[in-house]
């Protein structure tokens, strides 16, 4: 799947683009990028990017690069470790493949702002129908 076919297929998930804004900026075997401009309507009561906000950039960059060689993969497990509240406005999802194998795959996924805060680490396990 090319960067192109990937953007009008995950323009389907209406949450991930239009609610929180994401947009998937690279896409290949190596993984996905992802960014999302933060608004109010990502903050929380005490004026932080909400975690679920962080979730759903951690997510959104699972489903591009688990499933960039074909359509299938879904999240079994995923577990997220914040680091510290944004600094900046624009953050970025940089997902990475850890390991791969026929049914079964795992990757990390790093979220920064930037100004280069580190905010959150994402590990998650997918299956492959």
């Amino acid at each position: 799947m090319t960067l192109e076919e990937a953007k009008i297929f995950f323009q389907q998930d209406k949450f991930a683009t239009c609610a929180a804004g994401i947009v998937l900026k690279e896409l290949d075997e190596n993984g996905a990028v992802c960014t999302m401009t933060i608004t109010d309507n990502h903050l929380n009561a005490v004026g932080s990017v909400m975690g679920g906000a962080l979730f759903t950039l951690a997510d959104f960059g699972f489903a591009a690069a688990a499933n960039f060689k074909g359509m299938g993969t879904v999240t079994l497990s995923s577990q997220i470790q914040f680091l510290s509240g944004a600094k900046g406005n624009i953050l970025t999802a940089v997902t990475r493949p850890v390991n791969e194998g026929r049914h079964a795959c795992f990757y990390e996924t790093e979220i920064t702002d930037e100004l280069g805060t580190k905010i959150a680490v994402v590990s998650a396990s997918g299956y492959r129908r």
